[in-house]
């Protein structure tokens, strides 16, 4: 088996690929611009607005999941030109999302200042980072439902391999997201100056105009997969079932990834004040632009090798999956360079940052460069897997070492040594090593190598 594909495959994979990619590019240079406006209001209220935003996305990776799970059948039936399957697929990833919305609208409103606290446990500056982020999330908690239906549509439409549909009604609502910040966080064009407030319902506003447009969308074209609200309910039980189960090891996973990393993350705030929390955030800010590779590589994954399992190539898909896994190695280096260009622009876009807040920048998004190649490797790794619906993989990689290597030892760091938030982050993530060791021998058993169409449970 050829490592290395023909070109004509990666064309196909890019073509999936780069929609995806440049949609994540361009909510992360908004994010980015974003990030720039708040920083001119001070470490302490950048710090507010992104550790809420960390909060925040323990609830998105559950959703993302979720509607994941859904998209491993939706993309399969697709591949086997199954209508009512691709329906199905759809029915579960809005009932879920919006399961999983109510619940977490519940709790922002419910404990918001006990959601940002413990993100902030040590932190000198923690008393005006609570305040600020916990009014930040009682009005963020009104984009939840928006979100739900978006990343219910949006996600089915990469599915089917119509990746530009999401991407440009994305770069509407994030433009509009930039234009409101613009407006209300400093009070430009004679509205009041709301600060962080302003921020918040740029945003709500945003998420409106987004999820409208995806109706409209949807009403003016004939979607195979799409169901009306009134509808949904119409299920299939067995299905719903399998699909539940399949999920269920993904939410372990990523949940798992994402409550272990956002609990790392509240260790690197405690090493100092409101100029590590800002520093750490602005790094991510930075780093989330090239982590767009992720969802490009997921999104390819689902369409040219969950399409082919689909349509019962098994060994096509095997060629695939090898493929893959080479082109997301040299994905990987190609970003790690572009991350160590971007720290040049620094002392540019968060010059309203302390020295050391910028500092702190710097050298995390330098430690995320070196990381990219095997990070990317590890997306494919998942990604292979998912698409033949062994959710497995995640569940065993993530759970066992972030349990047993990551939070452990990042605890007994934050405990025995006086190191800095950035060495700390680059030390304790030599960990992923073992996370691809142990999906390369996982993968070589080939239990993803299925075509979930002919299950008993999708009649």
């Amino acid at each position: 088996m050829k490592k290395i594909g023909p070109w004509s495959f990666y064309r196909e994979a890019l073509q999936i690929a780069l929609p995806v990619m440049m949609q994540q590019l361009i909510m992360s240079l908004v994010s980015l611009i974003d990030n720039f406006m708040v920083a001119g209001l001070g470490d302490a209220k950048m710090a507010a607005v992104n550790v809420a935003n960390q909060v925040n996305f323990v609830y998105l990776v559950v959703l993302w999941t979720l509607c994941g799970a859904g998209g491993i059948y939706l993309a399969q039936f697709r591949g086997a030109n199954d209508a009512e399957g691709m329906k199905q697929a759809y029915r579960f990833k809005s009932i879920m999302a919006f399961i999983i919305s109510a619940v977490y609208f519940v709790i922002l409103w419910a404990i918001p200042e006990k959601l940002i606290s413990v993100m902030t446990m040590g932190n000198s500056a923690q008393a005006e980072i609570v305040s600020e982020g916990s009014n930040y999330l009682r009005l963020i908690s009104f984009t939840l439902f928006p979100i739900a239906i978006s990343t219910a549509i949006g996600t089915a439409f990469r599915e089917i391999g119509l990746p530009r549909i999401p991407l440009a009604i994305s770069v509407a609502s994030t433009l509009i997201n930039s234009i409101g910040n613009y407006i209300l966080i400093y009070g430009n064009f004679g509205a009041p100056r709301l600060e962080i407030t302003g921020a918040a319902i740029a945003t709500i506003f945003a998420r409106l105009v987004e999820v409208a447009a995806f109706l409209v969308y949807i009403k003016l074209r004939n979607i195979e997969f799409y169901v009306p609200f009134r509808k949904l309910h119409h299920i299939k039980p067995k299905l719903m079932g399998e699909i539940l189960g399949k999920s269920g090891m993904m939410v372990l996973s990523e949940t798992t990834w994402v409550v272990s990393e956002t609990f790392v993350t509240a260790l690197y705030n405690s090493r100092g004040g409101a100029e590590v929390v800002a520093g750490m955030a602005a790094g991510w800010t930075i780093a989330n632009v090239f982590f767009l590779v992720f969802g490009g590589i997921h999104a390819a994954t689902a369409v040219v090798v969950g399409g082919v399992l689909g349509a019962g190539r098994l060994d096509e898909a095997r060629n695939r999956a090898a493929w893959l896994k080479f082109g997301s190695f040299i994905a990987g280096i190609v970003v790690g360079i572009g991350a160590v260009l971007s720290t040049l622009l620094i002392p540019i876009v968060f010059g309203n940052l302390t020295p050391n807040a910028r500092l702190i920048t710097s050298g995390l998004v330098l430690v995320i460069a070196l990381y990219m190649p095997i990070w990317t490797v590890l997306n494919a790794q998942f990604a292979i897997s998912r698409a033949g619906g062994d959710t497995a993989l995640g569940m065993y990689v993530d759970v066992s070492v972030n349990t047993l290597l990551f939070v452990p030892g990042a605890f007994i760091l934050t405990l025995g040594t006086n190191m800095g938030p950035v060495l700390m982050f680059g030390i304790i993530k030599i960990t992923d090593v073992v996370k691809y060791l142990i999906a390369r021998w996982y993968l070589k058993k080939e239990r993803w190598v299925k075509n979930l169409t002919v299950n008993p449970a999708a009649e």
